[in-house]
């Protein structure tokens, strides 16, 4: 029987089996699909990660070598090429991989599946069903890992933060980006991305317009893109026809978490993850979920500070036999806000308070992050601009939470000025 299973050799599934590790667990496995240590790091070799937990600006491949590197020194097994198919209670894994059919008792489990990309099929673009219709994440390994060119006219739909960043690899890889549409009024992607990736190359970016047609045979021929109202849809006579050859879909990203689901723990379907405590241990004991399992982050550094808060509470969970805390509160999403992780929250364990991160439903200025408890305001933080692009954080302090009552609520008011 191992202390604890990570499923996911990603950067959430290395920070967490790291963390676990320097907290005294010694009988850790981690289990990686793919053939080897990084997760969608690998593919990203563009510079910017880092910025905030190594405090210098690293590629993704090298952001993930550092933790690689600090995984080869520990005593962590690591088994490549290995698929987890089914959590049971006890916890129990069954997995495959080279070795066969496994099937491996823990004390806990985090999962650290990270997330995957939407596809055509679910957003239902009308029109033909030709080649080089792609997701922007699978173009981003084609041509960073395979050395292949997907496309030489591209048109992008979704303005997520892997399709602003293929904008540019793909100009300066030779091809011809035509435009970037975006179904929302606003950009679905970080401010930097739109000035380094769009701006400074000169790429369009048409807010409120979607793909309505794609022409072509064997190969995209055209794509054709309608302004939409405020409803998001189509506006007849507003079509805009684009030669290309290549379109590339950034329309968001979901939560790997088949395995928690079949597992029967509870989800949210605000963030399409498991409802996680302030440590991050989910609904199922001695079960973790952190990184883009439990939420999409936009910022690696922040899976990272999460990811080894749940090895940690792993670890802890173990030593400590597993003993429960106390009374819980529910955290919930107010006006203005879409969700917040974590969703449930344990005072005994939020000793020096909690950190809650959430996102926005739409741009606000000038306005407060008001967090509330049967009717009463107990704080209120200023922001000058929030976007849904870019998730936000708060802390709860401890004499805050000596105030709350079974229920947190955060929600964003508009600041009136006269």
């Amino acid at each position: 029987m191992y202390d604890l299973i990570v499923i996911g050799g990603g950067p959430a599934g290395l920070a967490a089996a790291c963390a676990a590790w320097e907290k005294g667990l010694r009988s850790i496995l981690l289990v990686e699909r793919d053939r080897e240590l990084g997760g969608i790091l690998n593919q990203c070799i563009h510079s910017g990660f880092g910025l905030q937990y190594f405090k210098e600006e690293l590629t993704g491949p090298e952001y993930a070598g550092r933790f690689i590197e600090m995984l080869s020194d520990t005593g962590v097994e690591v088994r490549l090429e290995t698929m987890a198919l089914e959590i049971a209670p006890g916890p129990v894994v069954h997995m495959v991989g080279p070795g066969g059919y496994a099937v491996e008792e823990a004390k806990s489990v985090v999962l650290a599946m990270g997330c995957r990309e939407r596809t055509r099929g679910a957003i239902a673009i009308p029109g033909t069903r030709p080649a080089g219709v792609l997701t922007a994440g699978a173009a981003q390994r084609y041509v960073n890992m395979e050395g292949w060119l997907p496309g030489k006219r591209v048109v992008i739909l979704g303005s997520g933060d892997i399709g602003l960043i293929m904008a540019r690899r793909m100009t300066l890889e030779g091809a011809e980006v035509l435009a970037c549409v975006e179904v929302m009024p606003y950009s679905g992607g970080l401010n930097r991305n739109i000035v380094q990736c769009l701006e400074d190359f000169n790429i369009p970016l048409y807010l409120s317009h979607t793909v309505t047609d794609i022409k072509g045979r064997d190969r995209v021929e055209q794509v054709v893109v309608s302004q939409v109202d405020e409803h998001r849809r189509p506006i007849p006579g507003t079509e805009m026809v684009f030669d290309c050859d290549t379109l590339l879909l950034s329309v968001g990203l979901i939560p790997e978490n088949e395995l928690t689901r079949q597992a029967g723990i509870e989800m949210d379907r605000r963030t399409g993850g498991a409802v996680v405590e302030e440590n991050m241990e989910t609904s199922m004991p001695g079960v973790f979920a952190c990184g883009n399992a439990a939420h999409v982050h936009d910022l690696v550094d922040f899976v990272t500070a999460e990811s080894a808060r749940a090895g940690e509470a792993a670890a802890e969970y173990v030593l400590s036999g597993g003993a429960p805390a106390g009374e819980i509160l529910t955290i919930t999403p107010g006006d203005g806000v879409n969700y917040t992780v974590p969703q449930r929250l344990r005072p005994d364990r939020a000793k020096n308070g909690c950190g809650v991160f959430f996102r926005v439903g739409r741009i606000f200025n000038d306005s407060r992050i008001v967090v509330s408890s049967d009717g009463q305001d107990l704080a209120s933080f200023p922001r000058r601009h929030m976007a849904p692009g870019e998730m936000e954080r708060i802390t709860l302090s401890p004499a805050l939470l000596s105030q709350a009552g079974e229920t947190l609520t955060i929600s964003v008011q508009e600041v009136t000025r006269t």
